[in-house]
């Protein structure tokens, strides 16, 4: 389950939205003051921040600027003040969106999706490189050594981050005979591969 920090003084806002994000299975973390947000920050990782630029303690875009000298979480802005200069000013920070009030929870929750993925995307690819003609993958810029089927194996769990599969999906998709696979095998390829990724 991901992690979501919701930075919102407005319970009106906040109740609803927080209903919205755990029924697409996010874990929210709410917090109505700049200071509160900081300390929850500190004591956890979380996959994206929606933060509202207008809080009792603090201006969320200084909340911005600091949360950026530490964490390079995903952030997405909340606001009443949608003028122009407004988003400008918020991007030029570090935010990844910026979202103007009102707005509704689904455009929102989409916007989160979207931010999240762009991440993971660039996580990914800044860890892991690939060529497929040669059929290599390196991590932290040392080439694997690879059999066929780990290459397939570890190459389609890094075209699709954060999704699970069973046996029989990764036996039925990467395997050239799959009636004659055990399900073992699978098993017996991961260990392997995470041997060779704590070498």
């Amino acid at each position: 389950m991901k992690h979501i920090l919701l930075i919102e003084d407005d319970p009106a806002i906040a109740d609803p939205l927080s209903y919205a994000l755990a029924r697409e299975q996010w874990q929210v973390v709410w917090h109505d003051t700049g200071i509160a947000a900081l300390a929850a920050l500190q004591a956890q990782r979380f996959d994206c921040i929606v933060l509202d630029v207008g809080l009792p303690d603090t201006d969320g875009f200084e909340l911005c600027r600091r949360i950026r000298q530490q964490w390079q979480t995903p952030l997405i802005f909340l606001s009443a003040r949608n003028e122009e200069i407004d988003r400008i000013v918020g991007l030029e920070l570090g935010a990844d969106d910026y979202c103007g009030k009102p707005f509704s929870n689904r455009e929102l929750i989409s916007r989160i999706k979207a931010v999240c993925r762009r991440s993971n995307e660039t996580e990914t690819a800044s860890v892991w490189q690939h060529n497929d003609s040669a059929q290599t993958i390196s991590y932290h810029g040392t080439t694997l050594d690879l059999t066929r089927y780990e290459y397939r194996l570890l190459r389609h769990l890094l075209a699709h981050p954060g999704q699970t599969f069973d046996r029989d999906q990764l036996v039925n998709t990467l395997w050239d005979h799959p009636d004659h696979i055990d399900n073992r095998t699978v098993d017996s390829h991961i260990k392997t591969l995470r041997q060779k990724l704590r070498a």
